[in-house]
């Protein structure tokens, strides 16, 4: 007989330091829930994690009771939500966009507008800056996720993305993501 699945998202910030993921992670296995998916990164002298946690309702609430002292415990700002299992979008196709460049401010927000004009979701995005190989430039890197509705012609959007990321001087790609 199917069960209803519950979910709980937690996120999760505090300063950096060995045992976090142990510590937050022994927490949820002691109250008997379980990590479906998860982030986690390290940004400046801060960690950050997002959580995606199933459990039973009854499970998802003593988790949730508990929160308050594990913020204590592991001096970590930590928000919880309930949510559901996201539905699959059958029409959407999985594509990846990497873009390196100069590093200079407004890429995320001028990538971030050209999705959003074009009614397509990021679904994922990781961003980096980094020094270049012999000359120390400074360089900054995008990796997205995102989900082009399957009415949208590819090719056309291609270049149109191909066209925009030339007249800002990034050097992108847009592939399909292959499963």
């Amino acid at each position: 007989m199917p069960t209803n699945k519950n979910y709980l998202v937690i996120s999760a910030l505090g300063n950096d330091r060995p045992g976090i993921i142990d510590n937050l992670s022994k927490a949820i296995f002691d109250n008997e829930c379980n990590i479906t998916d998860s982030r986690m990164t390290v940004l400046g002298g801060e960690f950050a994690i997002l959580l995606m946690v199933e459990g039973q309702w009854n499970t998802l609430s003593k988790l949730e009771d508990a929160i308050p002292g594990l913020e204590q415990e592991l001096g970590l700002t930590i928000i919880a939500k309930r949510t559901e299992e996201r539905s699959a979008a059958a029409d959407l196709l999985p594509y990846g966009v990497e873009v390196v460049s100069l590093d200079h401010p407004g890429i995320v927000h001028h990538l971030a507008s050209f999705f959003s004009q074009h009614h397509i979701n990021i679904e994922d995005m990781a961003t980096s800056n980094y020094a270049a190989a012999h000359t120390g430039t400074p360089m900054f890197s995008v990796h997205m996720t995102v989900g082009i509705p399957a009415d949208i012609h590819i090719s056309t959007l291609r270049k149109e993305f191909l066209e925009f990321c030339d007249s800002l001087n990034l050097d992108a790609v847009l592939e399909p993501i292959k499963g």
